[in-house]
């Protein structure tokens, strides 16, 4: 997924969850699971407080919208931080099965 020098993203999918490393040190997640009708309930995402800043959320979700459109699967987005980077960002291939209501809006 999103690879450079310093950082990465994957999918750790026993952990439920997509994580960004920097240098190799864990510096955030974006948790998901599966509902019933297979779609990916993304419903917390979380920044280390000492990574805070450099828009590291920003390229988590950023690489996992991409892996998931990659994948075929189908994002709901209950994470106020998901939905604003879905709400700003358009990612080609994704479909997004927004719920009711729409999660607010975070300020990153």
């Amino acid at each position: 997924m999103t690879d450079n020098d310093h950082t990465t993203v994957t999918r750790n999918d026993e952990a439920g969850r997509y994580e960004i490393h920097v240098d190799g040190e864990l510096a955030g997640f974006s948790e998901f699971s599966t509902d019933p009708k297979g779609r990916l309930r993304f419903t917390h995402t979380q920044t280390d407080p000492a990574f805070r800043g450099q828009g590291l959320g920003g390229t988590l979700v950023a690489g996992a919208m991409a892996d998931v459109a990659r994948s075929g699967e189908t994002v709901r987005p209950y994470c106020p931080f998901v939905a604003t980077y879905l709400n700003e960002n358009d990612v080609e291939g994704l479909t997004v099965d927004w719920p009711t209501p729409r999660p607010e809006a975070s300020e990153g």
